[in-house]
């Protein structure tokens, strides 16, 4: 069967996630580069967002939904545990992520940091306003992490892959860099987990 092909913008937290999965697994991929709206997308998914899989006769969208299937397609090693309960906090950390820090992070604090109307610069109120959620959520993973190293049990899964390229997005910006490096287990987690091969080579290109 062909390669698993990952659909989307490498900027993308949500597509890096799906490709360092593939990357840990092994697993053969190739990147195709589109962003959100585009025909390729939207054929895939119905609202137009990244990431989208092909893989042979095979389409998925939504990141949780891939990364199920390339674990299912390569049951080794495992990134969703087979114990029912670490399973299960698998899910519970992506889930809280995918509601509670993207928001907060990415869609509330980085897009608007990044992309935002030259005649009138970035709207700080908004920016602002995220500070206190983001400090939030940084205080909720620095107490997960604290224990091992890990959101769940003690060796990476889908759910550290899923917050890390969320986190070191606040490295991009000074107070937030300067927020996140306060939370010193969060801190040496995003350290360690972004040294891997993993995260390396799905660097997206320099903003």
């Amino acid at each position: 069967m062909a390669d698993i092909k990952i659909i989307g913008t490498p900027i993308s937290n949500y597509v890096r996630a799906i490709r360092m999965l593939c990357e840990e697994k092994g697993v053969p991929y190739t990147l195709e580069p589109e962003m959100p709206h585009t025909p390729e997308v939207q054929a895939i998914h119905p609202a137009g967002q990244v990431p989208c899989l092909r893989h042979g006769d095979v389409t998925l969208f939504e990141s949780k939904a891939i990364a199920h299937y390339i674990e299912n397609h390569c049951p080794k090693p495992q990134f969703f545990p087979s114990d029912s309960l670490k399973s299960s906090l698998v899910e519970q950390w992506v889930s809280f992520v995918n509601v509670k820090v993207d928001r907060w992070i990415m869609r509330e604090y980085v897009v608007p940091s990044l992309f935002f109307d030259e005649e009138t610069g970035p709207d700080k109120e908004k920016l602002n306003a995220a500070l206190p959620e983001i400090e939030q959520r940084l205080e909720t993973l620095d107490k997960a992490v604290a224990g091992t190293g890990y959101l769940v049990g003690d060796s990476l899964t889908f759910a550290d892959l899923n917050v890390v390229p969320m986190l070191v997005a606040l490295t991009m910006f000074p107070e937030t860099k300067e927020m996140l490096a306060k939370h010193k287990n969060l801190s040496a987690y995003v350290d360690k987990i972004s040294a891997r091969p993993s995260f390396q080579n799905t660097a997206p290109p320099e903003m």
